[in-house]
């Protein structure tokens, strides 16, 4: 009987698990996604006026809980793509390097940042600064993070929970950063994100807030052409305040609602716990996927990789699909330390831990034209050390092939990890990371390869800082990621940020910030001319459009007041397809060119757009209407073309006459201090610079004095059956707008009346608390907005 219990029990176990390990294996398409509304949003005021919130320092310093997955980690293994030989040292020449935000009361960092146009923004548990990109010079910060929410409200304003990414969304040129919120107090846990109204990240931003059920661990954003997409390990808070394993989630946010500060909307796909720390694809460079292409979402797994296709229909979010997993074998692997803590460091034997068990920020995706990428890495087991496997997967969008992968593990005793890898324009990768050993601090350096090397293969590495300490006092927290982002400039420049310890000791790491470029990277040839160059002449100004050249970094443009030329330059390092030349002369005939610009060279000239700027005096307004009051008239129209203006006249005599009274720049206006029964004529016109348009139609109008509601009629007053109380009905006024009826009473027929009741608008009322056996007369009148009407009729009746 015992056996059979037993044996009932292993085939359950059995069955279940193949059950788990089919679900986990069929592709399968998942219809329809969550609908999550922001719970808040708002426009905040420049990052400069916000009041810079508290951060924790010198206070307990704080370890941030590691969350894994309960697995178990696989062992034994040989890797047989191990890199172990130096090849050539990297062919990557440093452009800046500059100190990051440093250690404020909380490990681990989270280190990671973003590159703007101008600034690189860098953001780590529990702050954030904006810096100069070419000088290093801080620009902001360091502040606490909640600080982009002051003013907010809600746990956004009042928590700093970290788990923070900061990203540059380079086809809008804004900044979009989030972290997460209300983490020790929850559920609801919140995802706070912040998208930047400009270019600048120390102006003003979008800010939201949604809410999730679950903590949503370890949080990772990407940006894509149809929205912003997120990965979260999601964590169910159990009774007693520990957490199980949900699943991981992936969660697409509305990119061109945020992008203009309207309300948004988040869908989100929960997967089973049968998966783990999911990451989602990352667009760099300036060409984006096939359109319609939807965003990919790649996990690890046993020897092999997942990777799943989110659809985001934001019209119907039913049709919204989470499409996989297809899995990708890869070369057989072994966690770095088995998913947990082993890298040594010099002078303690304390030890590190790895995040062997998922794959590192980012999973950087890449339209190269002739094929797609995704390059991604994550530590493995490298004979007795540790080191990075990294992969290329093209084709994401049809057949995902793992195109090329290597571990890369130098044969110096050393254990590296907590890799970031990005790609630039011309197919070179580049690999930031850490690298510590028995007989080292640890240091931040980096490797690289051009699509000239074998396929596998990384360049010899390259250091960049040598940490000068190593972490102690029984800390193992490190990572938990660092970021290698390409600068949207040139499409070329890494930049790369990580940790390190400037002395040995607990809480006091250090981030350094790096930016390098590959010679190779770039154009070879200068791009082509411009074409559709259109100039739009207006009042001084000429506004100027033209089609985008393929392979163009910036535009110049030039002007001539002769056709034909000679130009002359009059913009450089133009970024857009637009330009609108101010400060013209009216009435002067001005010719323009465009040239493409990258770094190979200039291109010849676009075709020839001319424009005479004028001075075009605005247009009549239309619908003008007029709504007459008490001793007022009320006027609006419909805006004219080039209006800065508009001039509201009046006249008591039609067709002529009129007098301005007002000059406004809102399409409404009120005329007050007028005499009732007097009629009044409008007209109105529309100003700008150049002048003042011809008036509108006519309008006419007669204020009146407010007419007081018609009373209540057919007053009836009958004794109640309870003792000491009358109740009373009547008939309602005939006029509109009544608001209230008023009830008086009096001991004498004819009054005085006293007020004894209000209601609204109703025709009842039950008069109570009498004298037994007195009679009372009643009156009831009508209340409006214009006045209250005179007396109803008189209704009498004895109280009981």
């Amino acid at each position: 009987m015992f056996r059979k219990s037993v044996l009932s029990v292993v085939l359950g176990i059995f069955v279940a698990s193949c059950l788990m390990v089919l679900q986990g294996r069929v592709l399968l398409a998942q219809n329809g996604a969550t609908v999550v509304n922001d719970v808040n949003h708002d426009q905040s005021a420049p990052l400069g006026e916000m009041s810079a919130s508290a951060v924790q320092d010198g206070g307990e310093p704080r370890m941030i809980p590691l969350r894994h997955r309960m697995h178990k980690a696989r062992q034994g293994q040989i890797d047989p793509v191990v890199q172990s030989s130096a090849g050539p040292l990297v062919s990557a020449t440093p452009a800046s390097a500059f100190g990051g935000v440093g250690a404020n009361g909380s490990a681990p960092p989270d280190s990671n940042g973003a590159v703007g146009a101008t600034q690189y923004v860098e953001w780590v548990n529990s702050e954030f600064a904006v810096y100069d990109k070419a000088t290093g010079a801080l620009v902001n910060g360091p502040v606490a993070g909640n600080t982009l929410w002051s003013g907010f409200g809600g746990p956004c304003q009042d928590t700093n929970d970290g788990d923070p990414i900061a990203q540059y969304d380079k086809a809008a040129n804004r900044w979009v950063m989030t972290q997460l919120g209300n983490v020790s107090f929850g559920p609801p846990f919140y995802s706070c994100v912040a998208v930047s109204t400009t270019s600048d990240a120390t102006g003003s931003y979008y800010r939201y807030a949604f809410s999730f059920n679950d903590l949503n661990d370890y949080t990772k954003l990407s940006v894509w052409p149809d929205g912003y997409y997120l990965s979260a390990n999601m964590f169910h808070k159990l009774t007693g305040g520990s957490f199980s394993f949900a699943g991981p989630q992936a969660c697409a946010l509305n990119r061109a609602a945020m992008l203009a500060g309207r309300t948004a909307t988040m869908q989100c796909v929960q997967l089973t716990n049968f998966y783990y720390s999911l990451l989602p694809s990352d667009l760099d460079g300036s060409t984006p996927p096939p359109a319609g292409s939807p965003n990919y979402y790649v996990s690890l797994d046993s020897n092999s990789l997942n990777l799943w296709k989110f659809h985001v229909d934001w019209t119907t979010p039913g049709n919204s699909t989470l499409t996989g997993p297809t899995n990708m074998p890869v070369a057989a692997f072994n966690e770095g330390c088995n998913g947990g803590t082993c890298i040594p460091q010099g002078g303690t034997t304390q030890q590190l831990d790895s995040l062997g068990d998922r794959l590192m920020y980012r999973l950087a995706y890449r339209n190269l034209g002739g094929h797609e990428s995704l390059v991604v890495n994550h530590s493995v087991t490298a004979g007795s050390v540790v080191g990075l496997r990294w992969y290329e997967i093209r084709s994401p969008g049809g057949t995902p092939t793992v195109y090329q992968q290597g571990t890369f593990a130098p044969s110096d005793g050393n254990y590296r990890w907590m890799g970031s890898i990005a790609m630039d324009q011309s197919g070179d990768v580049a690999l930031g990371y850490n690298v510590s050993g028995s007989n080292m601090h640890p240091a931040i350096r980096y490797t690289g390869r051009v699509p000239s090397d074998p396929l596998g293969a990384m360049e010899a590495e390259s250091n960049i800082l040598q940490g000068a300490g190593s972490q102690t006092g029984g800390l193992t927290r490190w990572g938990d990621y660092s970021s290698m982002s390409i600068d949207p400039v040139d499409d070329c420049t890494f930049w790369y940020v990580n940790q390190y310890i400037p002395s040995s000791g607990a809480f006091n790491w250090a981030t350094h910030i790096y930016s390098f470029k590959f010679a190779s990277c770039g154009p070879t040839a200068a791009p082509a001319a411009p074409t559709g160059l259109v100039a739009t002449p207006g009042n001084a100004q000429v506004s100027l459009s033209w089609n985008s050249s393929s392979g163009a970094a910036t535009y110049n443009v030039l002007r001539s007041t002769t056709s034909g030329g000679p130009y002359s330059m009059i913009a450089t390092d133009v970024a857009s397809t637009s330009l609108t030349n101010t400060g013209l002369t009216n009435g002067t005939a001005y010719y323009y060119v465009v040239q493409a610009v990258n770094s190979a060279g200039t291109s010849s000239n676009s075709n020839q757009a001319g424009a005479t700027p004028v001075c075009s005096l605005p247009g009549v307004p239309a619908g003008l209407s007029a709504t007459p009051g008490n001793a007022q008239v009320s006027l609006s129209w419909a805006a004219a073309s080039g209006a800065t203006s508009y001039n509201v006249k009046r006249s008591t005599t039609s067709g002529s006459g009129y007098a301005t009274i007002a000059n406004v720049t809102s399409t409404s206006y009120t005329n007050i201090g007028l005499t009732n029964g007097t009629t009044y004529y409008y007209v109105v016109s529309a100003a700008c610079s150049c002048g003042e348009g011809a008036n509108s139609s006519q309008v006419t109008a007669k204020p009146q004095a407010p007419t007081a509601p018609a009373a209540p009629t057919a007053l009836q007053a009958s004794q109640a059956t309870s003792a000491k109380r009358i109740n009373l009905r009547w008939t309602q006024s005939t006029s509109s707008g009544v608001s209230q009826n008023k009830v008086y009473r009096s001991t004498t027929s004819g009054g005085t009346y006293a007020l004894v009741g209000t209601v609204s608008a109703t025709t009842s009322y039950s008069d109570g608390y009498l004298n037994s056996g007195q009679t009372y007369y009643y009156v009831v009148t009508a209340v409006s907005g214009s006045g209250t009407s005179a007396y109803s009729n008189q209704a009498s009746a004895r109280a009981k």
